[in-house]
């Protein structure tokens, strides 16, 4: 007891007081559990996606199990209505869905980023002409631009991915024309510009090293945004055409038989989802890492 009747503290260096847990390394554990979440479900898929280029179960065309079995030793998690083993189609489904995502982000890296600089750096009725026509494209859903050029140059994975790609260019374009004109304000730009430094010298040793951070993580959420549109086209049947088998096909081609054989729309469908939350988790994790200041904001 204390003098005043009251119950003693821990005494100075008493190593049975509470300890508190710091906010800052409360945030650092939940930075680490959200990327090592977003790595674990990223990386499932990958693995199932590349052991797919080595191995399969049984050929993707193979149609010699009976229809609609359920899961079991031969087939894993059954077959389809075609009489296909479903694992084979998922493994297969996991390739094209990272395919298309990353050959989508990169064509809208390709043609947004160059762009959105161009525009960063022009000012006056170029930056505005640019703008604007950003602003035109987006206004559009980006699954009706897709499904337009899909049916105008016809179904294929090449054209797809293209056509996604192209649609998310534009939302690249609009994020680094705004990031570029940040950089292009600072004081370094103009002493850089004073020294003689050309624009390419510019771009490439000041502007794409401070705003690649930024542009990254939007990138890696446009790849859940470019998954998720390739499995709606070809659900609609404007993705790549048979023998692919993409997640949104199957999805497709399940729909008829999910009462008596609902495995064939649960499999796809929570692979999909894994993949989406699994890359959002991800990029949500690399941001807080790279970038704190953020972090500590929220």
């Amino acid at each position: 007891m204390s003098a005043l009747g009251g119950p003693a503290g821990p005494a100075e260096g008493d190593p049975a007081g509470p300890v508190a847990v710091p906010p800052t390394d409360r945030r650092g554990r939940r930075r680490s559990l959200v990327l090592i979440a977003g790595l674990l479900l990223v990386g499932a898929i990958v693995l199932i996606a590349v052991v797919s280029l080595a191995w399969l179960p049984y050929d993707p065309s193979d149609t010699s199990g009976g229809r609609l079995e359920g899961p079991g030793i031969a087939h894993w998690l059954g077959t389809d209505r075609l009489g296909r083993d479903l694992f084979t189609q998922i493994m297969v489904g996991a390739r094209i869905a990272l395919i298309v995502g990353l050959g989508a982000v990169a064509v809208g890296a390709a043609i947004g980023v160059p762009v959105g600089i161009a525009a960063g750096f022009a000012g006056g009725w170029l930056d505005d002409a640019l703008s604007a026509g950003m602003d035109i494209v987006i206004a559009f859903p980006l699954l009706l631009l897709a499904m337009l050029f899909v049916a105008v140059t016809g179904a294929s994975l090449v054209t797809v991915t293209v056509a996604i790609g192209l649609s998310v260019s534009a939302i690249v374009a609009r994020l680094t024309r705004v990031v570029s004109k940040r950089v292009l304000a600072q004081q370094y730009i103009t002493a850089a510009r004073t020294s003689g430094t050309s624009w390419l010298g510019i771009v490439w040793e000041h502007v794409l090293p401070n705003i690649w951070p930024t542009i990254s993580v939007n990138l890696g959420l446009l790849f859940g945004v470019a998954v998720l549109a390739e499995a709606s086209l070809s659900y609609l049947g404007l993705g790549a055409p048979p023998p692919n088998s993409s997640w949104g096909r199957l999805l497709q081609e399940a729909q008829g038989t999910v009462s008596t054989a609902p495995l064939g729309a649960i499999a796809p469908g929570v692979v999909l989802v894994v993949l989406v939350i699994g890359v959002n988790l991800l990029v949500d994790g690399l941001r807080d890492v790279s970038d704190p200041t953020q972090a500590r904001a929220r």
